[in-house]
This record gives C-alpha cells, sequence and structure tokens, in this order.
C-alpha cells in the first residue's frame, strides 16, 4: 500500500489556491508568505503525482485531475468539520443520546427527579431506558448497550463496579379486602396456605426469594407463574392469589386495590445498585446523568 504523504494543511493550501486563483491573495487568507504556500502545493503535487494547476504569470487554474481532486477535498474536509463540531458539541452535552439500563421498580422510583432535571439542563440530549429483567440489565451494561444500569445483581461480576443505593425488603402483595391486609407484617409460614403467583425460576427475583427460603422447612406452594412482576401485580390485584414482591414494586404500581405486607422469618432483601463497567470512560453525558443520579441517591439518604 502506497503511503502519501501530506498534510491537512497542505489540503486546506490547495483549496485556498484553487478558489482565490491567485496565489498571493490565498497566501495572505491562510497568513503564509506567498514561497510558503507554493512549497505546500508543490509538496502537495510531488505526494500525489499530478499536477494539479496551471500556472502563468497572469492567472492561476486547476487542471482537469485538479478540479476532481477539489471536489473529494471539499466533501473530506467538510465531513471532518461535522465530525470535529460533533465531538464538541457532545462534550458540551449540546447533542447526543444516554442509555439507561434497569429493573422496572426502579424506573419509577430513581429516575423521574432526576431526569427532569437533566432534561431541563440539557434539552437536547436524548435519554433511553431499558427496563428489563436484571439478567437483560446486566448483560446491556456488560455488552457496552447502556451507559450504565440500576440492578440488583453484578456485584459479584469482576467487570462491574456495584455502588449500592438501596436495600429493598420483599412484601407480601394482596389485595386491601384481604383478610391478611390489616397485618403490620407476616412470616412466611404464616402464608403457606395461600395461592402464590411467582415469577418464573429464570427470574433474578425468583432467586433472590428460592435462596432465603432455602432453609424454611415448609415452603408456600406456587400455583402460577408469570415472567414479570408487573403480570403478577395484574393476577392480584384480579384477586387469583398473594405474591412475594420487592417492596418498590407496590409503590411503583399505585393500585389501590393492592397493598404490600413486610415479610419475615426470614425477612428477605435485596440491594439495588448503580453498575457500569470497570475502567469504561463514559461520554460526558452519561457520565454528567450518573454523577446526577449518585448525588440524588445521596440526598435521599440525607432526608431520610
Amino acid at each position: 500500500m502506497t503511503r502519501i504523504n501530506y498534510d491537512l494543511q497542505d489540503l486546506k493550501a490547495f483549496v485556498a489556491v484553487a478558489e482565490r486563483q491567485n496565489f498571493g491573495q490565498a497566501a495572505a487568507d491562510l497568513f503564509l508568505s506567498q514561497s510558503a504556500l507554493s512549497r505546500r502545493i508543490e509538496k502537495l503535487e510531488e505526494a500525489l503525482g499530478v499536477k494539479l494547476f496551471e500556472r502563468t504569470t497572469r492567472r492561476v487554474q486547476l487542471t482537469n485531475v485538479g478540479q476532481a481532486f477539489l471536489l473529494n477535498v471539499r466533501t473530506a474536509l467538510d465531513g471532518l468539520e461535522d465530525a470535529v463540531l460533533g465531538v464538541a458539541d457532545l462534550a458540551a452535552h449540546r447533542t447526543g443520546t444516554v442509555t439507561i439500563a434497569c429493573v422496572p421498580s426502579a424506573v419509577w422510583h430513581f429516575l423521574p427527579e432526576v431526569l427532569k432535571e437533566f432534561s431541563a439542563r440539557f434539552p437536547k440530549i436524548r435519554v433511553r431506558i431499558h427496563d428489563e429483567s436484571a439478567q437483560d440489565v446486566l448483560n446491556l451494561v456488560l455488552g457496552g448497550e447502556a451507559d450504565f444500569g440500576i440492578n440488583f445483581t453484578g456485584a459479584e461480576n469482576p467487570e462491574i463496579l456495584f455502588q449500592p443505593i438501596y436495600v429493598e425488603s420483599y412484601v407480601l402483595a394482596m389485595r386491601r379486602d384481604h383478610p391478611l391486609a390489616a397485618r403490620k407484617k407476616l412470616s412466611w409460614k404464616e402464608t403457606v396456605n395461600e395461592r402464590y403467583i411467582s415469577v418464573a425460576k429464570s427470574s433474578g427475583n425468583r432467586s433472590v426469594i428460592d435462596a432465603a427460603l432455602s432453609g424454611v422447612e415448609k415452603h408456600p406452594l406456587i400455583f402460577c407463574e408469570v415472567n414479570h412482576v408487573s403480570g403478577i401485580l395484574a393476577l392480584v390485584d384480579a384477586g387469583m392469589g398473594v405474591a412475594a414482591v420487592p417492596g418498590l414494586s407496590v409503590l411503583q404500581d399505585r393500585q389501590d386495590n393492592i397493598i404490600g405486607v413486610p415479610l419475615v422469618n426470614p425477612a428477605v432483601k435485596r440491594t439495588l445498585g448503580i453498575i457500569s463497567r470497570h475502567h469504561h470512560v463514559m461520554p460526558p453525558a452519561a457520565r454528567t446523568l450518573f454523577d446526577m443520579l449518585i448525588a440524588s441517591v445521596k440526598r435521599r439518604r440525607l432526608a431520610a
């Protein structure tokens, strides 16, 4: 492969001479001496192995090859300028996209206030939220498809930086007219005869519950499984049974018909955290939103 030895300033010099059709005027535009400008053009012609200009004592004009080259050079310089301006816009938070992966219950609890502030400050930044299962959230962050995430898994992964933000207790979700709805707390033993609705075994939530109940003698019987907590709550609201769900899920649901009673003996908890890739430099806008989310969490703790 042939290496062509010229630089960006040589190309700009070529365009200036082509537009002015005069070396003296082009040199003045570029703040160069006429001899320095001539050396640039000669260097470019030598590198390309072609003659770009026809020179006479009265005028300078492009050769046929020079005319074709001018079109390509202008296109290249315009593209380079757009690229540089695009990077500057990203750095200045004028354009761009921030992608967050988040377990659904955390979207309502942690993001609205922060996103409202962020959008007010940077109205042209687009925010994309993937509200997915815990494993999908982890995969999106690991794969670089999300700038960061909110999840309850990932702390054990060496590629993930996990910053705890909230310890969430599991509750028994039921209709307000359920006989146990007035209780302040419930042991698992007291609920073994209830008709339980659960997420599938592949779910991160199910893994948390199964691990916590591994030493419990009598487990609740599950008669119905769905893929997402939102589906569970819809069935609970329809009076089909009860469900052990993260406490934020009941708050998120906002249905007056559903209440969550804390489960104890054992109490089941999960720790939500902001996850990001170790040693990964986030784009400026993503880093700003990340820092704003961390600051929001700290304010909540101080206010609590």
